[in-house]
């Protein structure tokens, strides 16, 4: 999560707003997406408040689709942006943000 407002403080689940698409250009391709272990996900970004995960499967239950791109790096494809379907976009990243666990920091913070 590169953003802190992205994980609720008291609940600590992921708010919809991690999984809306950012305005062109940005997001061509879909969500951008981490498909490597949490220790890697979390080097990936300058700035890291925490690391979630999703199951391929149930984001395809969505009638979305994961499109690998790189070898640590996808696309949740499908996803409409807010400025072309603002209730798609928004239902969608409700349902992305129900089924994200958050990792527990000790499984992807280097040790002391």
């Amino acid at each position: 999560m590169s953003r802190k407002k992205w994980i609720n403080p008291e609940t600590h689940q992921i708010q919809p707003a991690a999984f809306i698409r950012r305005p062109p250009p940005a997001d061509d391709s879909g969500l951008s997406v981490n498909i490597e272990s949490p220790r890697s996900c979390h080097k990936t970004l300058n700035q890291c408040h925490g690391v979630a995960s999703l199951h391929v499967g149930r984001v395809r239950d969505l009638r979305l689709n994961v499109v690998v791109d790189a070898s640590r790096h996808a696309d949740i494809a499908g996803l409409p942006r807010r400025e072309d379907d603002r209730t798609e976009a928004e239902h969608l990243a409700s349902l992305l943000a129900q089924q994200a666990r958050i990792v527990p920091p000790d499984q992807y913070l280097d040790s002391a």
